[in-house]
């Protein structure tokens, strides 16, 4: 199912870069061809072609030796983006066959597979841009401001990029460990050059820019605790119980190798409840294992103790007849 998800969304995705270029070259072209533009007054379509002269000419010019459009230049940077898709994805193909036997290297890969992509897109700007007929230089001297006012608007994502780069090379958390992030606790799915992708048990997904992870636990550090509570009721052997327990504890090991490594501990009483005496177990489990651990204690212990003939107690409410009941009665009588 979340297969299914993900293949949807990355097909909505493609589907919007499609659409997204297509509009594009339907500007640029209007652009460069006013008169097409049927629905425009003839002192729009002035304003147009004196926009098209006064920048696209300077900067992109597409125009050929004769003054027309020059198709050939157009071709071409199709082409060069076709081309630089393919890179990329042949890029990915051998990144694939890397095998990491570790989670640094499973994070270096992603990290890496991301870097490329970024890669890609500035090199297809900057050719495509020389292919055009532009000036690089020119273009980026010419948007010299407003790259510095793009900069001033940009800390955030520069302190994510920053952020990200710490995560990697302090080693904080890599892709596969548990974390716990602002309560929210998952397995880390990415991480990315500006966020990260942290997937719960249930499937969902959050993604966290790089900078907000300020204060996390990683949970994979260390044997987590798996904790069962038993209850019995006050009538029930205390110490046959107990017994049974500690022959069951005896016996996790064995029976569920993957889940308990070590075998759980019987900790003792852990509250004397309205209706009931509460036994606390515990277990040192795999963080990934936490729930199916606690669970399996649950099931075992409730089986072991049926078999034992030890009760453990529902709610139950007890009514209380007071002196006017029983004087009444004696009346009556």
């Amino acid at each position: 199912m979340n297969e299914q998800r993900t293949g949807k969304r990355r097909g909505k995705a493609g589907a919007g870069r499609v659409v997204g270029v297509i509009v594009v070259a339907v500007i640029l072209l209007l652009l460069c061809f006013p008169d097409l533009c049927f629905f425009l007054n003839a002192p729009q379509k002035e304003a147009l072609r004196l926009f098209s002269s006064t920048y696209l000419d300077k900067y992109i010019p597409m125009r050929s030796e004769s003054g027309g459009f020059d198709f050939m230049r157009l071709v071409a940077l199709l082409l060069m983006i076709a081309g630089c898709w393919a890179l990329y994805r042949i890029i990915l193909w051998v990144i694939g066959f890397v095998r990491p036997k570790t989670r640094r290297g499973d994070t270096l890969k992603g990290l890496l597979a991301n870097v490329v992509r970024y890669a890609v897109v500035i090199f297809g700007i900057i050719f495509g841009l020389n292919i055009l007929g532009a000036d690089v230089l020119t273009v980026i001297a010419g948007l010299g401001i407003l790259a510095l006012i793009i900069g001033f608007g940009a800390q955030n994502l520069i302190e994510d990029i920053f952020a990200g780069i710490f995560i990697l090379f302090e080693g904080r958390f890599f892709v596969g460990d548990i974390i716990s992030v602002d309560g929210f606790r998952g397995t880390v799915r990415s991480i990315g050059i500006v966020s990260t992708q942290i997937a719960d048990v249930g499937g969902n997904i959050r993604i966290m820019n790089n900078s907000d992870i300020r204060v996390l636990t990683n949970l994979s550090d260390v044997s987590s605790v798996a904790v069962s509570i038993v209850s019995i009721a006050y009538g029930a052997d205390l110490v046959r119980a107990e017994q049974v327990i500690n022959e069951l504890l005896d016996r996790m090991p064995e029976m569920y190798p993957d889940l308990f490594p070590q075998r759980p501990q019987y900790m003792g009483v852990e509250d004397l409840s309205d209706s009931s005496v509460d036994l606390k177990v515990t277990a040192e489990v795999d963080e990934a294992d936490i729930y199916n651990a606690r669970r399996m204690l649950n099931r075992e212990l409730k089986l072991a103790l049926d078999a034992g003939g030890i009760e453990i107690p529902f709610p139950q409410v007890v009514v209380w007849q007071g002196k006017r009941e029983e004087a009444s009665a004696d009346a009556a009588k």
